[in-house]
């Protein structure tokens, strides 16, 4: 084997992050050809190693390549804190880029609410917010920080309970009054109900309607939960949404207001990068966020007065 040249490295960890050559080498101020080269030849000083496999999304890290990730980002974090003289808190010295994955609805209605604040406060940092149906996973490296919908079991991961939230039914009042009044959870059986696809659930968290009266089912099925709000909205039938989401929509109404569903969130990280200064600043910036929106969270700033339904 070849002696490494750590320069090298340098051109690993923006291809890594990024899994786009033209993006590290935009990072890096060369050509792309310069970053493919670059890493061939680390390839051929680790013995031969293949360090990413050629995705249709761009370059994925193999099993290799995600061991020497996180050798590389442990000598970033020292080396950060050798020039900092301690730990880097300076978020305008944090460089690099930060992947989070979080749920449509938490990472739509919430986080992208508050991100561009702490963007314009970290203005050398460049964040990918991965908000869709599924998980990206922070034990294969594919996010740096994950909000999950539950605790993981397993894996290399250091994960804590980052808040509770409540779910309401919802409808809007053209769809309420053009129906019989809605007294208990057993007249749901006799309305439009919006809800997931079973079989495309992407976490079981997400199976409300038995909760809310056993035997329910959903006529207007989607696997977002955006498009659910935006059937409730437009008066197709009624729906579980996150109080996050429904209460701050003025054109709905909580049905049956008595009803909560409690779910929590939870924090993700690997445990060989959650001290990288990048993911240390957003985790706490997004631990602040979630103490501030505590009451929008647990539903606690609905009107229990005309506005509801029952």
């Amino acid at each position: 084997m070849q002696a490494m040249r750590w320069d090298d490295l340098q051109f690993f960890l923006p291809l890594a992050r990024t899994g786009l050559l033209a993006a590290a080498a935009r990072q890096l101020g060369v050509d792309a050809t310069t970053v493919g080269r670059r890493i061939r030849r680390l390839e051929r000083e680790l013995g031969g190693q293949t360090l990413f496999m050629q995705g249709r999304d761009g370059h994925v890290l193999t099993e290799a390549g995600r061991r020497l990730m996180a050798r590389v980002e442990t000598i970033e974090r020292e080396t950060a804190a050798i020039v900092g003289g301690g730990d880097l808190t300076d978020g305008e010295e944090i460089r690099g880029r930060l992947r989070v994955s979080a749920s449509e609805g938490f990472g739509t209605w919430l986080i992208a609410s508050h991100l561009g604040d702490f963007a314009a406060a970290h203005r050398h940092l460049a964040i990918d917010l991965a908000a869709n149906t599924g998980f990206l996973d922070p034990s294969r490296r594919e996010a740096d920080v994950a909000i999950l919908l539950a605790r993981p079991q397993r894996g290399p991961l250091i994960t804590k309970k980052l808040t509770d939230y409540r779910l309401r039914l919802y409808a809007a009042p053209t769809y309420l009054t053009a129906r019989r009044p809605i007294a208990s959870s057993a007249d749901l059986s006799m309305q439009t109900m919006v809800g997931y696809i079973p079989d495309l659930l992407y976490s079981p968290e997400l199976n409300y309607l038995d909760e809310v009266h056993p035997g329910i089912a959903a006529q207007l099925r989607c696997s977002s939960i955006n498009t659910q709000f935006r059937l409730i909205v437009a008066g197709a039938g009624i729906g579980v949404l996150p109080c996050f989401i429904g209460d701050r929509e003025p054109a709905l109404i909580p049905v049956l207001p008595d009803i909560v569903i409690t779910r929590s969130f939870w924090l993700v990280t690997h445990q060989d990068s959650r001290h990288l200064p990048r993911n240390a600043l957003f985790v706490a910036w997004l631990s602040a966020l979630v103490q501030r929106e505590r009451a929008n969270l647990l539903g606690e700033q609905s009107d229990p007065g005309p506005k509801q339904a029952a």
